[in-house]
Order: structure tokens, then sequence, then C-alpha cells
């Protein structure tokens, strides 16, 4: 199987993971010569709040999903460490449910693998509350790599 595409999806949760989740995609993107599809998504509501604290004038500018992303810190915390490990990539960004916008931009990249951050939960945990990283795993179109936070 080749991996010609990874989408690396980011999530408002994964600021505190984001050298492992870049950590274990350069691992598998470098010696395969992949293309990371960094895939940040966003609620409509965190999407409103991006543009806010972004500063984008959006009555003078046509702002895309992609926009956002790509100044967004955790993205460019990404950018710099895939920069670094001499792995290409590109910048999506995505507005939507969680699990279902990541889904339907593994889908629109045709991406090979899908790497997604999460914690450790309970069995009721993820019945009461779902789990994002549960659902992509469930539909995504291709494997799915969980990183899941270091506990300590």
């Amino acid at each position: 199987m080749s991996l010609d595409t990874i989408l690396l999806a980011i999530g408002p949760s994964d600021s505190d993971r984001i050298d492992r989740l870049a950590e274990e995609t350069i691992d598998v993107a470098k010696p395969a010569g992949s293309t990371v599809v960094l895939g940040h998504v966003f609620t409509k509501s965190e999407y409103d709040d991006a543009l806010d604290k972004l500063e984008f004038d959006t009555t003078a500018d046509n702002v895309s999903p992609d926009d956002v992303a790509t100044r967004h810190a955790t993205i460019r915390e990404l950018t710099k460490l895939f920069d670094d490990a001499g792995v290409d990539y590109v910048v999506r960004g995505a507005v939507g449910d969680h699990g279902k916008a990541i889904v339907d931009l593994a889908e629109n990249v045709d991406a090979d693998r899908v790497v997604v951050g999460g914690r450790k939960r309970s069995p009721t945990g993820k019945a009461v509350f779902g789990s994002v990283a549960q659902e992509v795993m469930l539909s995504a179109p291709c494997p799915v790599t969980f990183v899941r936070a270091d506990t300590k």
C-alpha cells in the first residue's frame, strides 16, 4: 500500500499533543515520501471565534477555512516541525462536526492514512460523551492511526 497522502487531523484539544502527533506522522511520512495534509477542523462557533481572534476582516476579504487554519497557532507550530523534518505538507481547514468533517476531509484529499489524537477513555465515557477518534476510526475511508495523549 502506498502512502501518498496522510491526513493529520487537528482539533481544538490537540494543542497539548502537537509534538507527539508530529513525531508519529513524520516517522511514517518521511520514509514513504508522503505529503501530509495538516487538517484543522473547527465547529462553526470555533471558526467564528478564530476569525475574531485572528482579526480577519470578513467584510473586506473572502476568508476560507484554509486561510484560518494556516494562521492558527497550532498549525503554525506544526508547519515548523514539518519544515525542520523536510516533510512536504499542505494546510486545509474544515468547518463542521469534528468527526464527520475529518472523514469528509480524508475523502476529499484521497488520504491513504489518517492520524488523529485523543486520550484514553472508558467505554462509558465514549458512550456518554462520544469520541471523535472513534467516529473517525469507524468511518474513515482508509486506515487510521490513533495517537494517545501521554498519561502522567
